[in-house]
């Protein structure tokens, strides 16, 4: 069979039926196909004589179907000694990011675990000295079966003739790409992949995650620019390998299944929710248009009375899995959200008046590192960035082999100075890290550790933490002190970015 005459209906080593050719570009055609000796759906690569690249790209596809992690796509034959070369792989059904953020970027927590996953099978891919090179969303997709995929691994790069000095740097980049994209719906690459491009600074600087959308952890903003940019951010260093990312990203939870309210129309294999296909071993950013009128092979075929009678029990069968999926989905979110401080206000008791009191921000003098357990200084030269009011500052304590500091002492923290004794209403700790951290609200008036009293506390939290004493109380000193730590680069580090002091206003 001639390389330029492959045509549907064709069959390769006896075995898979080639059934509609999905895209073609450059010498190389993407197909559907069938694997008729296992009877499953399987994505063919075949090519033209005059394609330059096939020796690389059957080369590259047999070194990735080496690999057993199942987050990459499976190859499962690739041949170029007979009339025609090829290469097989598994045919993907599921949503790229860019259908993900069809409706508006993700939550933080699902943005993070779905990268997580493909950082963990890239670093697996790198062990085995396999790079990607060429990440884009359509190339991250959500299956059918509800488990992360990353497409195209060396294979893209071989089609594109795409190479890299520094392969494990450009993955890094493009997982950290990836990211900003899920939490932001914008794209910081230059190349177009069907999201609007990232915001920029006058300068031309690329806008941080957290200056583009609220609500994202500091410490996931942070981690997102050292990958981006390939640069120290914040005292904390560039991100340079997917292995990197993965580590960093080795706490959060897996994402799960968002439950839909109605159970969409199934698909043809391939096909998004709108008819189009997404081209699943195709080159980035391939779709096809949804066929003629928009319709499901399915579409009005079934009886009044059947319809009737299927959308009963259709409608039963989502409600169930719609209060399924959203308690086990609701469970899982452990990552850092921020809390609002209505979310943090005690039930109302004879200490605290039931009706709301209006609140005003009283301003430390002074901040320092407090360390009466150890050698008495945490990190003193940066303490003022806790509480100069920008989220782009922080104040850290050393890092630690553990959680409970090593069990060298049983807690350090951030002291404030308030000039003067003062009412404290609440205190706003914006922390730094996943969850992990334990902290207490200690108050007094001498800035001795037995004088100061807790007063508040909040258990392996992280992100925006509202400490609310049960009773009235004043000092002129306040304490946000770590007894635990969250984890952060092999070890443990707390980490604060603001604190703002509230006082009951005259009102």
């Amino acid at each position: 069979m001639s390389m330029s005459a492959v045509e549907p209906g064709a069959r390769l080593s006896d075995r898979f039926l080639l059934e509609e050719r999905v895209h073609q570009a450059g010498g190389a055609s993407l197909w559907k196909a069938t694997d008729e000796v296992l009877a499953r759906p399987v994505a063919v690569h075949t090519f033209s004589r005059d394609f330059e690249r096939i020796d690389e790209v059957v080369t590259a596809a047999r070194a990735a179907g080496r690999l057993t992690d199942s987050r990459l796509t499976q190859v499962f034959d690739a041949d170029d000694d007979g009339d025609t070369a090829y290469v097989v792989t598994e045919w993907v059904t599921g949503e790229s990011l860019i259908d993900l953020l069809a409706s508006g970027p993700l939550e933080p927590e699902r943005a993070a675990g779905l990268v997580a996953e493909a950082a963990e099978a890239l670093a697996h891919a790198h062990e085995a000295g396999l790079a990607h090179l060429l990440l884009t969303p359509d190339r991250l997709v959500w299956t059918g079966g509800g488990t992360v995929k990353v497409l195209g691994l060396g294979v893209d790069a071989a089609l594109t003739g795409t190479t890299s000095d520094d392969p494990a740097a450009e993955d890094a980049r493009g997982l950290g790409r990836l990211l900003y994209a899920a939490l932001t719906g914008t794209w910081p690459g230059e190349e177009e992949c069907g999201l609007p491009p990232a915001q920029r600074t006058e300068g031309g600087r690329l806008c941080a995650p957290r200056q583009v959308r609220s609500g994202i952890p500091g410490w996931l903003d942070s981690l997102v620019i050292r990958a981006v940019l390939q640069e120290p951010y914040k005292g904390q260093p560039a991100l340079t390998t997917p292995a990197e990312i993965a580590a960093a990203l080795a706490h959060v939870p897996r994402p799960m299944p968002v439950p839909a309210a109605t159970p969409p129309a199934v698909p043809l294999p391939g096909e998004s929710g709108d008819g189009a296909v997404t081209r699943i071993g195709a080159p980035p950013g391939a779709r096809t248009a949804p066929p003629p009128g928009g319709l499901t092979p399915a579409a009005g075929t079934a009886s009044g009375g059947a319809s009737l009678s299927r959308a009963v029990v259709i409608g039963i069968v989502a409600i169930v899995m719609v209060a399924v999926g959203l308690g086990a989905w609701t469970m899982g979110r452990n990552l850092a959200q921020p809390e609002t401080p209505q979310a943090q206000q005690p039930t109302p008791t004879a200490t605290r008046s039931a009706e709301p009191e209006s609140l005003e921000v009283v301003k430390p003098v002074r901040a320092r590192g407090f360390d009466p357990l150890g050698d008495g200084k945490e990190h003193p030269e940066i303490a003022a960035d806790a509480i100069d009011g920008k989220s782009s500052t922080d104040w850290h304590t050393d890092s630690y082999t553990s959680a409970d500091f090593g069990r060298l002492k049983k807690g350090v923290g951030l002291l404030l100075d308030m000039g003067k004794p003062v009412r404290i209403a609440d205190v706003v700790v914006e922390l730094g890290g996943p969850k992990g951290s334990s902290i207490e609200l200690k108050v007094g008036d001498s800035d001795k550790l037995d004088a100061l009293k807790t007063v508040a506390e909040k258990k392996n939290t992280s992100g925006t933490v509202t400490l609310t004493p049960s009773k009235e109380v004043s000092g002129r000193y306040v304490l946000i002190w770590f007894t635990r730590l969250p984890p952060f680069e092999g070890g443990f580090r707390g980490t604060i970015y603001d604190v703002t002091v509230h006082t009951p206003g005259s009102a």
